[in-house]
């Protein structure tokens, strides 16, 4: 297989095929003739065929010459194309990122993030997705998401994160409770009550949580009831089933047939972390990632 020819070979050759002779092309690349016919000269020899007749009087293009121009003429600007694209992305200008989210993070830290950086950056895309937090970090690791709003801490030595929030956790009660009566609880007011908590398989790292910070205290976190999804939870909660431990920032989506209280005792929080992956500098993702940060703490 013969070697590409240089792009300065195939630019000097387009403009000598647009304008038939070679003073004017000359002109236009700023040479000297006699550098310009040792271009075309070159570019015939890297071809092995004739691309132009060249007389005393007129320049034309050989059959083979013609095709060639059509086709050198797509990959000029293609690649001039391809380097403005490149040069857009570089810049952050366009281009596309990945953000990945769990439930905690779905009513403010995320949407905020993703308007504030719409507003800035219209030109490029985001593709949002909801994955648990175990899942968010195997998303991370074989490059599907660029970002991941997950329940923290989260270590890992490829991936960089940020604490967006830190809250406190509230027990979500039905009406009338007796622990109503108090305008705060600690955790050992739980002790003997019934508790209904999201399964493990959608609720898998939240529970961990909660589990070790119960445990630390000497206390059992056994569910009476478990469901998937929030609607199930509270509805459980508010027929009078049992209680249910929430995050700060989902108190105010709850509904008015239950109602809370929270919990104060040194280390009782909920963390969500922004996760991305230290090899990862898209300017992009990069430029998300400072628009989230700006978005927290909280």
């Amino acid at each position: 297989m013969r070697d590409l020819p240089e792009l300065s070979l195939l630019h000097s050759f387009v403009t000598v095929a647009q304008e038939l002779n070679f003073r004017r092309s000359a002109e236009r690349l700023a040479l000297d003739q006699s550098a310009l016919s040792r271009r075309i000269q070159k570019l015939e020899a890297t071809l092995g065929y004739r691309l132009l007749e060249r007389t005393t009087r007129e320049v034309m293009l050989t059959p083979a010459g013609q095709l060639f121009y059509r086709r050198a003429s797509d990959v000029l600007h293609d690649c001039a194309q391809g380097v403005s694209d490149a040069r857009s992305v570089a810049e952050g200008r366009t281009g596309r990122v990945r953000v990945a989210y769990m439930s905690f993070a779905s009513t403010e830290l995320m949407p905020q993030a993703v308007a504030r950086f719409e507003r800035d950056h219209p030109d490029i895309r985001l593709e949002l997705r909801y994955i648990r937090t175990q899942g968010q970090k195997l998303a991370l690791a074989n490059d599907e998401i660029d970002v991941g709003f997950m329940i923290g801490p989260y270590e890992n030595s490829e991936c960089e994160t940020e604490l967006l929030a830190s809250e406190l956790l509230y027990a979500v009660l039905p009406k009338g409770h007796r622990l109503l009566r108090k305008p705060q609880l600690e955790p050992h007011d739980l002790a003997q009550e019934p508790m209904i908590l999201g399964d493990m398989t959608e609720w898998g790292e939240y529970r961990y949580r909660l589990e070790d910070l119960f445990n630390r205290i000497g206390l059992d976190l056994t569910p009476r009831l478990e469901a998937s999804n929030t609607l199930a939870l509270i509805g459980l909660v508010a027929a009078g089933l049992g209680v249910t431990i929430y995050p700060e920032g989902l108190i105010g989506f709850l509904g008015r047939n239950v109602e809370t209280r929270p919990i104060v005792a040194p280390g009782f929080r909920s963390r969500t972390v922004l996760a991305w992956k230290r090899s990862n500098r898209a300017r992009a993702v990069l430029d998300f990632v400072e628009i989230a940060k700006r978005r927290g703490l909280r």
